[in-house]
């Protein structure tokens, strides 16, 4: 089997709780203790999960840059870290422009950034394939710190909407 062909993770990871405001704008807006407390659970749920990332896709902004921390921090396996302004508040298309450039031996790839675009992805992967658990839990939302896991065959330039399922939904709480 070619590299191309392995069965591959895409984790999504919408960032934890944040402040409701921050004087130096929205994208500098910081975890609140809760949200510490949530990060620090996604990376334990993560790890316990067996899911050890190879590459993160990161928003520029303050509070998935702390999310991240919180995630390496509870003992995650931490891949390559790329962060990217063009996840910064954007739509699910152009997040899977971004995956579209991740590396090709990166196995398992996580994106963290925000709503509406990263529960928006997950949806429009997935259409509707994979457990029936796990969409019955994102169409419920898609709230701070949610993880989207999802599994792909194919090399991340080549991924297009429908070609994931989703393998399971989970929304950590510390």
């Amino acid at each position: 089997m070619t590299r191309a062909a392995r069965d591959r993770t895409l984790v999504l990871l919408r960032h934890a709780k944040t402040e409701e405001s921050n004087p130096g704008g929205d994208h500098e807006r910081e975890l609140t203790a809760r949200g510490r407390r949530d990060a620090t659970e996604a990376g334990r749920w993560l790890c316990g999960h067996g899911y050890g990332v190879d590459e993160v896709l990161c928003s520029t902004s303050e509070r998935t840059r702390q999310t991240c921390e919180a995630v390496w921090d509870a003992g995650c396996a931490e891949g390559e870290v790329h962060h990217d302004r063009r996840i910064y508040n954007a739509s699910p298309e152009s997040i899977l422009d971004v995956v579209h450039e991740a590396d090709d031996d990166a196995d398992v790839l996580m994106v963290v950034g925000h709503a509406p675009g990263i529960p928006a992805l997950a949806g429009l992967l997935a259409e509707g394939q994979g457990s029936e658990e796990g969409h019955r839990a994102l169409a419920e939302g898609f709230p701070t710190c949610g993880i989207a896991v999802l599994r792909y065959a194919g090399r991340w330039s080549d991924m297009a909407p429908g070609d994931a399922r989703l393998e399971r939904f989970h929304v950590a709480r510390g």
